[in-house]
């Protein structure tokens, strides 16, 4: 049954509603766009997901840079048979910055290239869509917001799923009571889905001609390089990324917190238990249970290759249930969605931002300088979650959190795993 659409949210509304969390909702342009007038992008990072992010901007694109050139040849000549349309290709993100003419960098790259290039265009004066999850430490996500809020930038997270109506139906319910008081949320997250599920690892090697594998690693420690740590597999290595928890984590959890009410905070603590690969092929949990504690006492469950937690974002109530993933709406008893999906039906639940194309939104916010449905500090926060539920399974022990001060509270050795230290001569902030 189609859904029906939610109540948009008035301007002047959003911006007492953001005013009263204590962040600046409007900012001052760059320059100022006409009606007519197109935001230029530059795209850094072509692989999969840079690829399908760039189809997104067919009328905005101007410049593709990636360290791979097969990447960036693929990803040019993809664009150019939609397009017709050729378009300039550079290695350094650093030559993009540079340029007078673009107005908004797209960052698409693996995780631990998302913090430099973000702050770095910040500070350009470029305006800013990152992919997620946002970050690869915790501090770095300070870092990013402080850039955008300092330099006066709009940046969107990749969040695609703020902009889904069933996504935001479902946290409208939760947020209005419609099953009760809150008091659980369970979040699924995907299994490992690591390189060596039916082979062993193969061999290091030298570096493939058309990548530079020295400005791949970036800020990262110096590996050998090997080809099933690059690429698509960056997402099993702490050096480059947090697995599936930041992975898909990133999406469900940032759900469960807007469906909470929490995404200018977080957890209290999180403790739980996970497995890794018996050969230490990879780095992060090929399973894991965490159970997180968040204000207001409700708890928030992530599982992941776990039967009774699913796939998606479950909202328990003391008067009944939410679940919403991708093509799903469901609730217990069913009557809580059938009434909202009504026309009118929705119409006196609690008003939430209204995005219907998560680029759109960004292209539209860059013109007007309102945050974006995914801002910067929204998407911080659900990576927050992320990183502390990894720092909870790489320790082996429960993390206390603060979420005002955003510091994790009596463990130093957790506390300093709040940070890296890029390798030089990268430098972060």
């Amino acid at each position: 049954m189609p859904l029906h659409p939610s109540p948009a949210v008035s301007r002047r509304r959003f911006l007492a509603t953001t005013a009263a969390v204590g962040v600046a909702p409007l900012f001052i342009p760059q320059r100022a766009f006409g009606a007519n007038e197109r935001v230029i992008t530059a795209h850094i990072g072509l692989g999969g997901q840079g690829s399908g992010n760039l189809m997104q901007f067919t009328d905005n694109a101007a410049v593709l840079c990636d360290v791979d050139t097969q990447k960036l040849g693929a990803a040019a000549k993809r664009f150019r048979d939609k397009t017709d349309r050729s378009l300039e290709g550079v290695a350094d993100f650093r030559r993009v910055l540079d340029r007078q003419d673009i107005d908004a960098v797209v960052i698409s790259t693996p995780d631990h290239w998302h913090a430099i290039p973000a702050i770095e265009a910040c500070r350009a004066g470029k305006d800013v869509y990152c992919e997620k999850p946002l970050t690869l430490t915790i501090d770095e996500g300070k870092q990013m917001v402080d850039a955008a809020r300092r330099h006066e930038r709009i940046v969107q997270t990749g969040s695609q799923q703020r902009s889904a109506g069933n996504f935001r139906l479902a946290c409208q319910l939760v947020r209005s009571g419609r099953i009760g008081k809150l008091k659980e949320v369970h979040v699924g997250i995907a299994d490992s889905n690591h390189p060596f599920g039916k082979r062993s690892p193969v061999p290091d090697s030298d570096p493939p001609s058309q990548l530079d594998y020295d400005f791949w690693i970036g800020p990262a420690p110096m590996r050998p390089y090997n080809v099933d740590r690059v690429h698509y597999n960056f997402r099993f290595f702490w050096d480059y990324s947090g697995g599936q928890m930041t992975n898909w984590g990133a999406h469900h959890i940032d759900i469960a917190h807007w469906g909470m009410g929490v995404d200018d905070s977080g957890p209290l603590s999180v403790e739980g238990t996970g497995e890794f690969h018996p050969q230490g092929w990879i780095d992060v949990s090929t399973a894991c249970r965490l159970t997180y504690r968040y204000p207001g006492d409700v708890t928030m469950t992530v599982g992941q290759g776990q039967k009774d937690i699913v796939m998606g974002t479950r909202f328990i109530g003391t008067e009944g249930e939410i679940y919403v993933n991708r093509g799903k709406l469901e609730s217990k008893p069913d009557g809580i969605v059938i009434e909202a999906s009504k026309p009118g039906g929705a119409d006196n639940l609690v008003p939430l931002y209204v995005s219907n194309h998560h680029y759109r939104n960004f292209l539209d916010c860059v013109a007007s300088r309102e945050l974006p449905i995914c801002d910067v500090a929204i998407g911080h926060r659900s990576a927050t979650a992320c990183h502390l539920g990894n720092l909870a399974l790489r320790l082996g022990r429960k993390i206390e959190w603060d979420p005002a001060a955003e510091q994790i509270v009596g463990d130093p050795q957790a506390a300093a795993m709040q940070s890296r230290a890029p390798r030089a001569p990268w430098k972060l902030g």
